[in-house]
């Protein structure tokens, strides 16, 4: 009897002491920043789980997830790389592509752009780039003539429509043109589409017919390098060197944690730190509790004293501030646990309904990968933090139950 009876004494205790109007302050700032300890991590967390998702669904399914380039020549065998990158365990798909560096004009000057030059048919294997464009955008790539496809941002940018002609310099690699480095030449190209991917990307990458891109620098058949996709992103080094190593001729190996992996980095840090400050706000509130209980102690040590005199054990005094003290961990950890799950679900709404109301940019495309507030909700994630939570509420409680077990009943009553 001693559980149920710890039980229905606290609860009454907790109840009477919203008389207290200084306690009853202390004990709603204890349970309100449980509240907002929980609801924030979970919301912080959920945000960090999705710009993992964004990073790994939209940057990584776009660019190359590894890939090996020719060093000072094209890869002109290049199925037989695909071939024998198809062979290695792990890899998912295969695909050839030429990249060159150019400059396109724009109001002011130019800005330097990266043209990649794909198969359409080889890229859907390596790349959702696909998902990210209308589909006459895309067949457009699948063609020999001089089609490009632009990002949504830097279409904006230069001013620029579908169908109309866009002037990009290159180097000019012809045999009979300057031969210098420092020569140049402009090819002339039809915006045949747009991808709208969001973020920096769309400002630096183009796409054209690999087939167009070959003319362009005289390669024939041969190709810049060759891309992979593997099961697990982060198994990307380990396969793109397998692969490289196999190779005759000399090239270079990259993958994405050299190129992106600064992004990775940074998200899982700024998990680790907001982690950290959100603990210890939900432990200054379980502080508050200590606080709470120990003037709980103080106002209800008479009424200990004659429970105590009437059989009541130390144990079940203890139990009884237990129960006080987890009621508020309890409460605070439902309320921040509601909030925070309501608003994690919802986050990428309430973001674009702040950047219409006020009229600001939470995000930039230009400086981050993506250009909207991106949010997964983990259940493990908030069934971890409102256990942490609560158990650290019942922590709290531990010195002011153990202060009230150790009143002496003839002391506390003879100072009533």
């Amino acid at each position: 009897m001693k559980g149920p009876l710890a039980l229905a004494i606290g609860w009454r205790f907790y109840r009477a002491r919203q008389a207290n109007s200084f306690i009853s302050f202390i004990s709603f700032a204890s349970t309100a920043g449980i509240a907002l300890g929980v609801a924030v991590l979970i919301v912080v967390l959920s945000a960090m789980n999705g710009f993992e998702r964004e990073l790994e669904r939209r940057l990584l399914g776009v660019i190359s997830q590894a890939d090996i380039v020719g060093v000072n020549e094209p890869i002109t065998d290049w199925p037989a790389v695909v071939n024998g990158a198809m062979q290695i365990e792990g890899i998912r798909g295969a695909a050839p592509f030429i990249r060159m560096q150019g400059l396109v004009q724009k109001p002011g000057g130019f800005q330097g752009l990266s043209v990649v030059g794909i198969d359409p048919q080889e890229e859907v294997k390596v790349s959702s780039l696909a998902q990210f464009m209308s589909q006459e955008s895309w067949q457009s790539l699948s063609q020999t003539e001089n089609h490009i496809v632009l990002g949504k941002s830097l279409l904006k940018k230069l001013g620029l429509e579908i169908g109309d002609t866009l002037a990009l310099y290159v180097q000019d690699n012809s045999p009979d043109g300057a031969g210098s480095l420092r020569a140049a030449k402009s090819h002339r190209f039809i915006v045949s589409g747009i991808y709208s991917l969001g973020g920096e990307l769309e400002l630096t990458t183009a796409y054209i017919p690999m087939r167009y891109a070959a003319q362009i620098l005289n390669m024939n058949s041969g190709v810049t390098g060759v891309r992979i996709s593997v099961d697990n992103v982060f198994d990307a080094p380990v396969k793109v060197r397998e692969l490289g190593y196999a190779q005759q001729q000399s090239v270079y190996i990259s993958d994405w944690t050299r190129t992106q992996g600064h992004l990775y980095q940074d998200i899982q840090l700024v998990r680790t730190v907001m982690y950290l400050v959100l603990v210890l706000v939900i432990a200054v509130a379980c502080f508050n509790i200590v606080s709470t209980l120990v003037m709980a102690v103080r106002d209800k040590s008479s009424e200990i004293a004659i429970l105590m005199t009437m059989g009541l054990s130390r144990v079940a005094v203890m139990g009884i501030f237990m129960v006080q003290g987890a009621l508020n961990g309890l409460l605070g950890c439902a309320l921040g646990g509601v909030i925070g799950v309501s608003t994690a679900l919802n986050l990428s709404d309430i973001a674009t309904g702040i950047e219409r109301l006020f009229g600001i940019e939470l995000l930039a495309a230009d400086v981050y990968f993506v250009d909207f507030l991106p949010s997964e909700l983990h259940s493990q994630d908030a069934l971890v933090v409102i256990l942490m939570a609560f158990m650290m509420s019942l922590v709290a409680t531990l010195y002011p139950a153990w202060k009230a077990s150790q009143i002496a009943p003839a002391q506390a009553l003879a100072g009533r």
